[in-house]
């Protein structure tokens, strides 16, 4: 549909420019000025709308299809103009695309720490980015742990250990022996050891938000987490997340109160290189998921392959892949 919009004219207050046509109407709302617009249907009083828009107006007669969208200067916008907000808020691209490189690139590591020393600086910024998570009732569970001494990764690898060994016989078969091949920590290799905690007494017995849901304080600190892992790999840090522990155990380790729910322990330090995907999927532990098959609509396990959103998944899942292969060729 082509949209015809009427903006100021540079530099002519209260004057109307020229229409101009566009093939896309958000395309053009982003080339907008950040004048007030209203739009307009021919044959159609302005701010007339179509019947599924709850106007509170009285007529409200359907464009005929293929009618332009006539903005004129000091109407009402209204799907277009929250699609100019959207845009105004919006980063610039090349803020959203080291964002989405961030997510993509991500790994979990295990082998690949060098012994250089991560920076006071560099550290305080993945923890004030870890501490700027989202949190239920704004509690903040979080503490962190920041492991320097050998002495204590020792212990933390004995813990490790221990339990790798107990988890290696709950797999049968051909899972066993590719669970006894695989490196599932870098506790020793990693200059840092961060664990970070949830302290569910924080802010007393009732937090809103956990009234009901009583596991949404460990939640927010898995959005700490999160936060710290990305902020990482923006930095060129890696990150591997242990969970292979004891819980009692890691507690002890570390000294944690019994009350403090250690959420995860995270080895942290510069690497020789990130993997180009997951370091399971490539080992054949288990497959990415299509993403498509993971998204229901309006009821659980309700897929609809007629809706246009599977289509955009498909691509940006294999768009995905392609950016987490980039930044692995721009790192070499």
């Amino acid at each position: 549909m082509i949209a015809a919009f009427r903006c100021p004219a540079p530099q002519r207050a209260g004057r109307i420019g020229k229409a101009v046509q566009f093939r896309h109407v958000p395309n053009a709302v982003r080339r907008m000025t950040q004048t007030q617009c209203h739009w307009r249907m021919p044959g159609r009083r302005l701010g007339q709308m179509n019947p599924s828009q709850k106007t509170g107006l009285k007529n409200k007669q359907a464009a005929r299809p293929g009618s332009p969208i006539i903005l004129m200067q000091g109407e009402y916008m209204n799907t277009a103009q929250t699609q100019a907000t959207q845009d105004i808020h919006a980063f610039t691209e090349q803020a959203r695309d080291a964002i989405y490189q961030a997510i993509f690139s991500r790994r979990d590591v295990r082998g690949q720490f060098l012994p250089t020393p991560v920076p006071d600086a560099v550290l305080s910024r993945i923890l004030t980015a870890a501490h700027y998570a989202p949190s239920v009732g704004f509690m903040q569970p979080w503490n962190f742990v920041v492991v320097q001494s050998a002495a204590v990764k020792r212990r933390l690898h004995d813990a490790f250990a221990l339990a790798h060994a107990e988890a290696a016989d709950m797999f049968d078969g051909e899972k066993r022996s590719t669970y006894q091949r695989l490196k599932l920590e870098g506790i020793l290799e990693s200059p840092i050891g961060i664990c970070i905690t949830c302290d569910r007494e924080r802010t007393g017995p009732v937090v809103i938000g956990r009234t009901h849901m009583k596991t949404m304080d460990l939640y927010s600190s898995v959005c700490a987490v999160q936060n710290l892992w990305l902020a990482a790999r923006a930095e060129g840090l890696g990150v591997g997340w242990v969970s292979i522990f004891n819980q009692s155990a890691l507690q002890d380790a570390l000294a944690i109160p019994k009350r403090i729910t250690p959420i995860a322990y995270l080895c942290v330090g510069y690497v020789s290189h990130f993997y180009a995907k997951p370091e399971l999927e490539s080992a054949g532990w288990l497959p990415r998921l299509p993403i498509e098959e993971l998204v229901y609509f309006d009821q659980w396990g309700r897929h609809d392959e007629q809706q246009a959103l599977i289509g955009h998944l498909r691509r940006d899942q294999a768009e995905a892949q392609k950016t987490a292969n980039l930044a692995l060729m721009q790192s070499r």
